[in-house]
């Protein structure tokens, strides 16, 4: 009689690997899935933006923008549908090159159109990002702030959309959803859009 040998141990290592790798997908499948049923049902409630302030004055509002390439991103945040003199807009340079002559160049070109923005700077980058959003966070004069990130373009009704949503007591921040400029550029551009949406439900 022949007895059939034992698995050997590299054999049972491959195999709870592949039985651990399963079990993952298995998990995010089912996350992915709960959150797909999550955003249908509530669909309807969370495309709709709130009722506006009712008629009160606007909120200050503060927008950082802690970049070193700043033009494109300026022009969108000047855009918004918000008046200019309840918007005031912080570029956070921490640039070590020309850029900070363009920068400042930008801001001054803004203020003599009736912009409140100012160009802030540091003597070091301690913190680097979040030393920056700091030092902003002390001189800003907003009721509300905003931060984008260089490579984001915010649509003029941001804040119009935004905003209202801190009526309810029980809203402390807001996440915008993303969009993609490029995302039809190619096959790996569109893979990466399907799962960053997948965030965004």
């Amino acid at each position: 009689m022949s007895s059939t040998p034992g698995l050997n141990p590299a054999a049972w290592l491959f195999m709870a690997l592949y039985l651990g790798v399963g079990a993952g997908l298995f998990v995010y499948g089912v996350h992915a899935y709960l959150m797909s049923w999550l955003f249908r049902r509530h669909e309807a409630r969370a495309s709709g933006v709130p009722d506006d302030t009712g008629g009160a004055p606007l909120p200050m509002v503060t927008v950082q923008l802690p970049i070193f390439n700043v033009e494109r991103l300026v022009d969108a945040v000047a855009a918004f549908d918000w008046p200019r003199d309840r918007l005031e807009i912080q570029i956070l340079d921490d640039s070590t090159d020309d850029t900070v002559m363009r920068v400042a160049a930008l801001v001054a070109g803004r203020r003599d159109e009736g912009f409140r923005i100012e160009q802030v700077r540091r003597e070091a980058r301690t913190g680097y990002k979040g030393g920056a959003l700091r030092e902003g966070m002390v001189r800003a004069a907003g009721d509300f702030v905003a931060v984008f990130d260089a490579d984001f373009l915010p649509p003029p009704n941001f804040l119009v959309a935004t905003i209202p949503h801190f009526a309810d007591p029980r809203v402390g921040m807001v996440q915008a959803r993303w969009g993609h400029l490029n995302e039809d550029y190619s096959l790996l551009t569109r893979a990466q859009a399907v799962a960053l949406d997948g965030h965004f439900l």
